[in-house]
């Protein structure tokens, strides 16, 4: 059953504010500056009320950054690549598969080109054959290479066993991460990794990317002081590539990371970067402002379908090509790939929800559990995505690999998560791991059966003790149709970057009228709305997987004529070289 409560954010009971800081300042009580009411009111929900606070979200600076010498060993780590800088000694970079592996490599492997560093080579492993994780084996190639350091990036805070042979080899190993790390540290010469749990630098909300910035800016000091630096540096050029690593990664958008996504938006607006440009002329985001949601939403899925495809052609390549005619033909094999990945999915898609069906039609899941041979390993974690948001539902589905289920879990950020799941059935798994709400697993064929009873039992009892609740949606501000103008538009881009912890503002609009509306394919629905005290006022607004038992498709009341209010997010539609306003419905009643 569809419950869902909108309730005002201000009413939400916390005791400290929306990005987890004290308020700074006295708090003002009207706008210190004119600004559209529905703005103030979203900086009044998130409970930033102070003039510094608010000049912050509008214009964050660069000076405010922290020292990166804060970071506990960075000055190990320092040490030891200025040495290997003076002697000409090898260097492997060794970065996560990810986008924030790869960003965080492609930002420190350019980083240090600019200082002067040149014998660099990197590593990363195979998504699909190799795994995650920092491989022995890797490290011994390495060593035969005439490697004397190897720099992690994104990776390596749980490898105890290969930071042990990387010393019986004579690898110096630094280890720069921002995951959570077993009982014990590695052992390795520098372990820069701000929520190792010895680390006060403050800076735990960091990526992997964003890590390896702070070592790169770290080491431009040093070079500097030295009088190293055979030309100038521009931080600034980095950026773009700290931005995709941060967004992809959803850590908290806020203080450092908040002042360098924002920059760094506009660094990728104008990369330099032959292939980053290419792609965004392919998917029509070149020459224009980006957003968040741009690069989330629009830019970063098509980087991540190579390395799930794993057809020779890495997100990395994109990164770091040079020639802007090469990087074209790139390109065009990455829209390819991904129109190949869509094709995957789609197919995963109808058989899982079709499977899913199957499994509500003959009892009332409180989870569900999908897998089938026919299903691409690199698209599992994309379907478990559409089944939790279609079917409100723990999903978790998985691909026959090497003779094993491979699979993917993703919650709907209502339930206590799907690790926790995988913890409850851990006697069936050979393996798991990853976030709460989205998480990896393997196990047997032949324990496959037991699997679904145990996540079934698990999640059972979880809605037992959360029966007769509601989910409650929280929205930043209420209006109508008619504030949400191209001046609203420059104040509401102004509130940005929006990501984790610092979401996209929800907007609470009534006495709105149907018009117009259509299904769309992907049973998504397009409406036109109008202001019914502004009728000359309207906006298109687009529905994307409606739950199917929302009461408005239920009972056949979502028609032309029809009043409205609506919980959405505004955005511009950038269409055959104009552009337009629309809306985004998170809710409608």
């Amino acid at each position: 059953m569809y419950t869902r409560v909108w309730q005002p954010r201000h009413q939400e009971v916390r005791s400290q504010d929306a990005r987890g800081q004290d308020v700074r300042g006295q708090a003002v009580s009207s706008p210190p500056i004119p600004m559209p009411k529905m703005i103030w009111q979203v900086l009044q929900a998130r409970q930033i009320q102070s003039l510094p606070e608010i000049q912050q979200v509008f214009s964050p600076q660069l000076k405010e950054l922290s020292n990166p010498y804060s970071l506990d060993q960075m000055d190990l780590a320092v040490d030891r690549l200025s040495r290997a800088y003076q002697k000409g000694e090898k260097i492997c970079l060794y970065a996560d598969f990810d986008l924030d592996g790869t960003s965080g490599l492609a930002l420190l492997k350019r980083g240090l080109e600019l200082l002067g560093f040149e014998n660099l080579v990197h590593y990363q492993p195979s998504r699909l054959s190799e795994g995650y994780g920092l491989h022995s084996t890797v490290l011994e190639k390495l060593k035969a290479q005439g490697v004397h350091v190897v720099v992690t990036i994104d990776v390596g805070i749980t490898a105890l066993e290969a930071a042990l042979r990387a010393q019986e080899l004579g690898l110096d190993l630094i280890v720069t991460d921002h995951h959570l790390p077993k009982e014990s540290l590695p052992e390795a010469l520098a372990l820069v990794n701000p929520n190792k749990g010895t680390c006060g630098s403050g800076l735990g909300h960091l990526c992997g990317a964003g890590v390896a910035f702070y070592l790169f800016l770290a080491l431009k000091m040093r070079f500097q002081k030295e009088g190293w630096l055979r030309s100038e540096v521009n931080s600034k050029e980095l950026l773009d590539c700290f931005a995709i690593g941060t967004l992809t990664d959803m850590v908290p958008l806020r203080a450092e990371n908040r002042v360098l996504v924002k920059h760094g938006l506009v660094e990728l607006a104008k990369t330099r970067r032959p292939g980053l440009k290419s792609l965004l002329k392919a998917l029509n985001l070149w020459g224009r402002p980006l957003s968040a949601q741009d690069v989330a939403i629009r830019f970063a899925p098509k980087l991540n379908a190579l390395s799930r495809m794993e057809r020779g052609i890495l997100p990395l390549d994109l990164f770091l090509i040079e020639s802007e005619e090469q990087a074209q033909a790139l390109v065009d094999q990455v829209i390819q790939n991904n129109a190949d990945r869509v094709a995957f999915q789609a197919a995963a898609e109808s058989l899982a929800e079709e499977r899913a069906q199957d499994l509500l039609m003959s009892s009332s899941p409180s989870c569900l559990f999908v897998w089938d041979e026919s299903f691409h390993p690199g698209v599992v974690g994309l379907v478990a995505t559409r089944l939790a948001q279609k079917f409100s539902l723990p999903s978790f589905v998985g691909a026959l690999r090497d003779g094993m289920i491979v699979g993917s879990a993703r919650g709907t950020g209502q339930e206590p998560g799907v690790l926790l799941g995988l913890e409850s059935s851990s006697q069936f798994l050979e393996r798991f791991g990853g976030h709460a709400q989205a998480a990896g697993f393997e196990l047997d064929p032949a324990k496959a059966e037991g699997f679904a009873g145990a996540l079934e039992e698990y999640y059972q009892s979880i809605a037992q003790a959360d029966k007769g609740s509601s989910e409650v949606t929280y929205f930043d501000a209420s209006g109508r149709l008619a504030e949400i103008t191209p001046s609203f538009m420059r104040w509401y881009e102004g509130l940005g970057p929006f990501g984790a912890q610092f979401e996209l503002p929800l907007f609470h609009l009534e006495e709105l009228e149907i018009r117009s509306l259509r299904e769309l394919r992907g049973g998504h629905i397009k409406l036109e709305l109008a202001d019914r005290n502004f009728s000359q006022v309207r906006k298109e607004a687009l529905w994307f997987s409606p739950p199917p038992s929302h009461p408005l498709l239920r009972s056949q009341g979502l028609e032309p004529g029809r009043t409205l209010e609506v919980l959405a997010h505004p955005q511009w539609n950038y269409f055959n070289g104009s552009q337009s306003l629309q809306l985004v419905l998170e809710d409608l009643r």
